[in-house]
């Protein structure tokens, strides 16, 4: 089920291509993800039985933390790990086909924003940067190669040398992409105040402990000043996934075809709630396929009839997390 179903998923343009692949999938995972099996097991439901993507079980993120979620014998090309304060249980991702993860979140960023070469990347991360396993590390070193540019690299507190470099890519008319960690960027912005209208800045979400937390319009206002910018973009992603979701502003994500976001009932996890409606944010990422395409996150969020989706907060006894932690 590789190579082939790999060029499948990734040219998924249709709902039925989509519904198609992933009652495939669930059903694969069904039989060769052993902590899914025993899952769906428990909650009694039959994998052949599952006729509809609104059927499929979602697996709750914590068994990531516990569980080797795997749906292959293949021992892992890499493993990503989750952020946590010391002593906190991180979730693990082993992936054994990293070409899954290189594929999706190439293609991702090419649909929303162009090819990657068409920009100078610079990275601030620099809580990511200072520890392993970071699937966002992993993904901004990608796409800092791929840029091809001099200029492209990370940064971690050396917001002086980075307020220098950004002012010579606005003086050249360079089209910049600065990614960074949400806490990061307030650092950034407050010390060092920029006005370049056509960067692009990608905040990935987390304030770590570092910063109180604000709700988004708060925290875009801020940015948006400090870089003069009229939009701050984010990305939604997490270290279970192998693919992201992208904002260019107003905190509404859009999913690449090959994911799709369903919210629950946040009282009742196995019930699906209308598109408008808040409630616990359900994961399908295609790309997962070697280890679970199905999750259950912690987030709450929106759905609307585009797919298109916010996120707005987080279950009140969740665990803090390195990502979109924003309380909206």
């Amino acid at each position: 089920m590789q190579k082939p179903l790999q060029q499948q998923i990734f040219s998924i343009n249709s709902n039925q291509q989509f519904e198609h692949a992933a009652l495939e999938i669930f059903r694969y995972q069904a039989h060769h993800n052993a902590v899914y099996k025993e899952f769906i097991n428990g909650l009694q439901v039959k994998a052949e039985e599952v006729t509809n993507v609104k059927q499929i079980p979602f697996l709750p993120v914590e068994f990531f933390k516990n569980h080797n979620v795997v749906s292959t014998s293949a021992q892992p090309q890499i493993t990503f790990s989750s952020s946590g304060t010391t002593g906190m249980i991180t979730s693990r991702h082993y992936v054994s086909d990293v070409s899954w993860y290189e594929e999706s979140f190439r293609r991702a960023f090419k649909l929303f924003y162009g090819g990657i070469s068409n920009y100078c990347v610079l990275a601030l991360l620099p809580a990511y940067l200072e520890r392993e396993g970071s699937s966002l590390v992993y993904m901004a070193d990608d796409f800092i190669k791929l840029s091809d540019h001099p200029q492209s690299g990370f940064y971690l507190y050396n917001h002086a040398e980075l307020h220098n470099q950004l002012l010579e890519l606005k003086k050249a008319g360079t089209p910049t992409l600065l990614i960074g960690v949400t806490f990061a960027l307030l650092d950034f912005a407050e010390q060092h105040a920029i006005n370049f209208p056509n960067l692009v800045v990608m905040e990935t979400g987390g304030m770590k402990g570092r910063r109180k937390e604000m709700i988004r319009q708060e925290l875009h206002d801020i940015l948006c000043k400090g870089f003069g910018v009229n939009a701050i973009h984010s990305e939604y992603g997490m270290t279970e996934l192998l693919s992201q979701a992208y904002s260019k502003g107003d905190g509404i994500f859009n999913c690449p075809p090959w994911m799709r976001i369903i919210t629950r009932d946040t009282n009742d996890p196995l019930s699906i709630v209308e598109n408008g409606k808040t409630g616990g944010v359900n994961i399908i990422d295609l790309a997962n396929i070697n280890s679970c395409s199905f999750i259950a996150t912690q987030d709450l969020g929106k759905v609307y009839n585009d797919g298109s989706f916010e996120i707005l907060g987080r279950f009140d006894s969740s665990d803090i997390r390195g990502c979109n932690l924003l309380v909206q």
